[in-house]
């Protein structure tokens, strides 16, 4: 074990794509950067629920998902105000026992997540924050993002950081619930509202079950 290092096991209750997005109030860019296991067990003999970030490598060698119990070693983040997982760097996993089949087949969806150009060709829309923590935590079609927001381009070191939660499930999917339309802090007090049509657009190329 090295400095820092901290030893966790548990039982995976999900796994969610690893997305980070930059804002500069009306354009919008994506970074895929792996998988958050969403973990109920303990981390350094503390008992709680808490993430881990994993590379997509890592991923697409285990297939973790779901009902796998896991164990290894992470760091905690050094920024958890800008982090969507508790602790990084995993490494030493083993599988205490893998999930039995057959899974949920959804809402939540709770197999294995798939590779994150997935993801970034289904496109997502907007989720309310208290439905992602209520009822999509554990589904693979839902995600918490870190949100880096260029405020003033002509001052690129301004910026502001939060959270947002979007969702790639089926359209149809009884559980969706959009929330709030997001406002995007710019130069000189302006604001620009993200509107339903932008969603509307970004999962038109998907029938209602896709």
């Amino acid at each position: 074990m090295t400095a820092g290092q901290v030893c966790w096991r548990g039982l995976v209750l999900g796994v969610q794509p690893r997305i980070d997005l930059m804002r500069s109030f009306d354009q919008r860019s994506h970074s895929y950067l792996g998988y958050v296991l969403l973990i109920d067990g303990s981390a350094g003999d503390v008992p709680r629920q808490f993430t881990v970030r994993i590379g997509p490598e890592t991923q697409a060698k285990h297939g973790i998902r779901a009902g796998d119990r896991l164990s290894g070693m992470a760091h905690p983040v050094a920024n958890p105000e800008r982090e969507t997982a508790d602790f990084y760097k995993a490494s030493a996993l083993e599988f205490g026992a893998r999930a039995a089949d057959p899974l949920s087949s959804g809402p939540p969806w709770l197999a294995a997540p798939p590779p994150l150009p997935v993801y970034r060709d289904r496109g997502h829309r907007r989720l309310d924050a208290r439905t992602h923590d209520a009822k999509c935590r554990t589904c693979r079609w839902g995600c918490r993002m870190a949100v880096e927001i260029i405020v003033d381009q002509w001052k690129p070191d301004r910026r502001e950081h939060r959270f947002e939660t979007f969702c790639y499930r089926p359209k149809s999917c009884p559980s969706y619930r959009p929330g709030p339309t997001r406002k995007v802090p710019g130069r000189k007090g302006m604001s620009w509202e993200e509107e339903d049509w932008v969603d509307e657009d970004v999962v038109a190329h998907r029938g209602p079950d896709e």
